[in-house]
């Protein structure tokens, strides 16, 4: 198969992995406000029996998936151009949303509750940026040294090591500079913890609940990774030997 067949057959599989990716971060951002508490059936260190994590969790652990997906089918170059193009729409998610809070309202009263339910605070804008950023290139660059290190074999190990490095990472810089950092400079509102008085326990209840939650998905999601990457290859969409870096 010539690169250009490669690249221009069934193009729907690529960009229905990329749309996946893109919905997935959007829904991250206007949802990482929102502090969820999922009960657990066994208690863990810090967290307890309950796991508290910012919304974004769940949608932002898609983005691995989607990525771990577009890797292991177009190579490490074109994971990470869609990783730092996606970066960037992050700026226009944030343009859009704010201008539109910005505009005259005909309603005042549901304006209100529409800025505060879409209009995340820096804090949590700047640590889902940063976080993203590291975590999300590291995740492509794991990814891809285990599949050289194992000759492209088990999919498994790089899907779930990838994933488990990047999301410790991700979790790590986004608790820290969205729920501590930052608003120990005064930077951030109240978004369901008194977050200007944040203590060690709280942070690391933080870390735990959201790390926890990701780490799961990852490995229930690696049968889906198989699914998705078996079915695209079986229909040509994609060649181990045009995408390989």
């Amino acid at each position: 198969m010539s690169s250009a067949t490669a690249r221009d057959s069934l193009p729907i599989d690529r960009l229905a992995i990329v749309a996946l990716f893109v919905t997935a971060l959007v829904v991250a951002q206007v949802t990482a406000a929102k502090l969820l508490a999922i009960a657990i059936p066994v208690s863990l260190p810090f967290a307890g029996a309950s796991l508290t994590l910012p919304g974004a969790a769940l949608a932002y652990a898609v983005t691995f998936f989607a990525s771990d997906c577009y890797a292991e089918l177009y190579g490490r170059r074109a994971a990470q151009e869609m990783v730092n193009v996606a970066f960037l729409m992050n700026f226009v998610v944030l343009a859009l949303v704010w201008s539109t809070i910005a505009a005259p309202a005909a309603d005042p009263e549901f304006a209100s509750t529409f800025a505060t339910v879409l209009g995340a605070s820096g804090n949590i804008v700047a640590g889902s940026l940063l976080a993203y950023l590291v975590s999300q290139n590291w995740d492509v660059l794991v990814f891809h040294r285990i599949r050289d290190a194992t000759d492209g074999e088990h999919l498994w190990l790089r899907n779930v090591g990838s994933t488990a490095t990047s999301q410790l990472i991700d979790t790590v810089l986004f608790v820290g500079v969205a729920f501590y950092v930052l608003p120990q400079l005064g930077i951030g509102t109240q978004l369901g913890l008194p977050l200007t008085a944040v203590a060690g326990p709280s942070i690391a209840a933080l870390v735990v609940g959201q790390y926890v939650l990701k780490l799961l998905i990852a490995v229930v999601d690696t049968p889906f990774v198989y699914l998705v990457v078996g079915a695209v290859r079986s229909r040509g969409a994609a060649d181990r030997r045009v995408y390989a870096d």
